[in-house]
């Protein structure tokens, strides 16, 4: 009697479990479908090759145009910027935690890190436009540059820092996950506490630190608020940081939120833009994987 009961309650976690996966497959698809069927609507109206290649986009005026390359680059440059400013100062802190800190000075300086995951980022906004910003305008006034308030730089950096606990915590778990009998071989075999970080412990805990960048990145895409608030909301193909730029995200906003019936093509072009972000993501995750896989793959072979 017992030993059904024990395979009563296995079958049924099992295809609770099971349950559950298939709803969120069936979600991620549910949200696929949605902005699909409405982009198909605006590829209808407007032509597919100029939205990728066009360089003016001016929705809702007279002859409107949709052509979403500034949007696309804003976007790039930004999270470029982001993830030079999160991945050195998030892997380095990791590092130091897991490597280098005492017990009680980790447990004093990880809570405070990951205070800035808490912080909203409409605060981050606020903190680009009233610090970053200016202080960016100074500088490159001392140095004979010329830069707007609104630029992309100063959007990159605070949504850098934004990130950094992301990056930071992910990959302090990586990095502890390494088995220590790894680190004492290495030290046993005369290697210096640096040479085993970057020897032993970083090929180890490589997929999991790529897993973080690339969630981190993945985040710092679909960003809005620190966009429209220090990067401005002005369509501009250009690869200077220190102008202003718009997003991808920054235009779904603006478009969305404007009073343009559902069915025009103004409407209907934030779905073809929350497409393109979608599918980006996926081939970030694509890469991922295939990344894992191949460090996952050199490191068996090192270890045998």
């Amino acid at each position: 009697m017992k030993n059904i009961i024990e395979r009563v309650e296995e079958k049924f976690i099992k295809f609770s479990l099971l349950f559950a996966t298939i709803i969120s497959i069936l979600i991620t698809f549910g949200i696929l479908f949605s902005i699909l069927f409405e982009a198909i609507r605006f590829f209808e109206l407007r032509p597919l090759s100029y939205f990728f290649t066009g360089v003016e986009w001016s929705p809702g005026i007279e002859n409107s145009k949709f052509g979403a390359l500034p949007l696309f680059l804003g976007t790039f440059l930004i999270t470029i910027i982001a993830m030079i400013v999160a991945i050195p100062i998030g892997l380095g802190s990791a590092i130091y935690m897991s490597e280098y800190a005492s017990f009680k000075t980790r447990t004093k300086l990880k809570p405070l890190q990951e205070m800035l995951a808490s912080i909203p980022t409409v605060v981050y906004g606020f903190f680009a436009l009233l610090v970053v910003a200016p202080f960016i305008v100074k500088v490159s006034n001392f140095f004979g540059f010329e830069a707007s308030f609104n630029s992309s730089l100063a959007s990159g950096i605070v949504m850098g820092i934004m990130i950094i606990p992301l990056i930071s915590s992910l990959s302090d778990d990586a990095i502890n996950a390494v088995p220590t009998s790894q680190r004492r071989a290495s030290l046993a075999l005369g290697m210096t506490k640096s040479e085993t970080i970057t020897n032993i412990v970083l090929p180890s805990a490589m997929p999991g630190i790529i897993s973080a960048i690339l969630l981190a990145f993945s985040k710092a895409l679909g960003e809005t608020m620190i966009v429209v608030m220090a990067a401005g909301a002005r369509p501009n193909l250009t690869m200077n940081p220190f102008d202003d730029m718009m997003s991808v995200t920054v235009s779904i906003v603006n478009t969305l939120v404007s009073d343009h019936s559902f069915s025009s093509a103004e409407s209907l072009s934030a779905f073809a833009l929350g497409l393109v972000l979608f599918f980006a993501t996926l081939i970030i995750n694509i890469i991922s994987v295939i990344m894992i896989r191949k460090f996952k793959k050199k490191y068996k072979v090192n270890t045998l």
